[in-house]
């Protein structure tokens, strides 16, 4: 009888640890879909959102995260605030174009406060001339460090398609860049994007990669940037991907995933996320290759 009274109380000594010794919750990831008008196989916004979710999700040398996925936002506070990042996705800034933009614009200013991340994607870095003052200011630039001006009056940025642009991380040794090798790729890099007044980018941003463009006159541009903000938070832009056929091309895709991680507050193993897809048809995209816009 002793024996079995030791045994039990072992047992009621461990179960009383185990809530201890548990793993901690999974860090979160809110993808927020934006409003977009382009032909099937570009942008593919809704079939780009589903992609990244499943790279967070299946992570095969890192932390996952958990992740939800919405084209609509909701307010509410009580599961806003658990995110550890949002990623915005859409035809410019979505927290600007979404049918619930003054909302939602409250609630991400609520969330960067408290120290949650922030990522944008491709157009997603966009701003237009009636989102701001003629200063240039808008809360994007302070949570992210910078974005792309769709004809601004403050500025212009540049869009256009390259046939072989290679992107160079600016910083080899920055948790983004891990195992990220320059790469050239056939796509849209925003350039001549807006950092700030005469071009200064704010304290705490900093490039992420760049590229040099034009070819027919070329310039080292930032086409990704980032920023540790001083509420905590981190925030990154990045210009690409245009054409959804190139989510394929990996150094690309484990550079996006790779900022997603960062601006969660999670490890970037040093070889970079390693992600496996499967067919890009599995993300329910309009059309993995590009569609000619009818004229």
């Amino acid at each position: 009888m002793k024996r079995v009274a030791l045994y039990f109380s072992l047992i009621c000594i461990f179960t009383s640890w185990m809530p201890l010794l548990a793993a901690p919750d999974s860090p979160r990831a809110l993808i927020v879909i934006g409003p977009s008008r382009h032909p099937p196989g570009t942008h593919e916004v809704a079939a780009g959102a589903r992609l990244m979710a499943f790279c967070l999700e299946s992570l095969e040398n890192a932390q996952k995260l958990e992740v939800d996925v919405v084209d609509s936002w909701t307010s509410d506070w009580k599961t806003l605030k658990t995110y550890d990042t949002v990623v915005l996705i859409g035809d410019s800034f979505p927290g600007e174009r979404m049918a619930e933009s003054d909302t939602a614009m409250k609630d991400l200013a609520r969330m960067m406060k408290k120290g949650c991340g922030m990522i944008t994607v491709h157009y997603g870095v966009g701003l237009k001339n009636e989102d701001m003052g003629p200063d240039g200011d808008h809360p994007l630039l302070h949570w992210t460090g910078g974005y792309f001006a769709a004809k601004c009056d403050h500025h212009q940025s540049v869009a256009k398609i390259y046939e072989a642009a290679t992107i160079v991380p600016a910083d080899p040794a920055h948790p983004i860049a891990n195992g990220v090798m320059p790469f050239t790729i056939k796509d849209e890099p925003y350039i001549k994007n807006y950092f700030g007044p005469k071009g200064r980018m704010l304290p705490g941003a900093f490039p992420v990669a760049t590229s040099m463009l034009p070819p027919d006159d070329p310039n080292k541009e930032i086409i990704a940037w980032g920023i540790e903000r001083p509420d905590s938070g981190r925030g990154l832009g990045i210009t690409l991907p245009h054409f959804f056929q190139n989510w394929k091309v990996e150094p690309l895709r484990k550079f996006i995933i790779n900022g997603i991680l960062w601006t969660a507050k999670v490890e970037v193993p040093n070889a970079g996320a390693k992600t496996t897809l499967p067919d890009l048809q599995h993300f329910e995209p309009e059309s993995v290759v590009p569609v000619p816009r009818k004229k």
